[in-house]
């Protein structure tokens, strides 16, 4: 009954900009942590950004100084503002938000994955 979309992500040029949108709906009272990852082909699955329930984030070395997650609660939406952008974030990017039930294990929920292509 919990559904994740990400969306925003394209085409930009070296140094360009793009964000990045992981909307969640459903019954997300459990939801305690949401991440980005990305995924180039043939590459295994990296973890980019995180941010907890109570606003703590942590960054990937590489993405530190150039992106920022974020989030609207209003919106049920968290964001990963993605700056200065090299050909190396070139990547699937998935939102992945993180559940733990009472007498369960941690568990995530994935979204479909957006494309980012930097590239001139």
């Amino acid at each position: 009954q919990v559904q994740i979309v990400e969306s925003g992500g394209g085409l930009v040029q070296p140094g360009g900009s793009l964000r990045l949108s992981c909307a969640a709906s459903g019954n997300i009272f459990y939801m305690y942590a949401t991440y980005w990852y990305r995924q180039a082909p043939g590459k295994q699955r990296e973890l980019v950004a995180t941010i907890t329930s109570g606003g703590s984030t942590t960054y990937a070395d590489s993405a530190k100084g150039r992106f920022t997650i974020s989030r609207d609660n209003a919106k049920n939406t968290v964001y990963l503002q993605m700056n200065s952008l090299k050909p190396e974030d070139t990547a699937v990017y998935y939102c992945a938000a993180y559940f733990q039930e009472p007498g369960q294990d941690r568990r995530p929920l994935w979204g479909q994955g957006t494309q980012v292509t930097v590239s001139s």
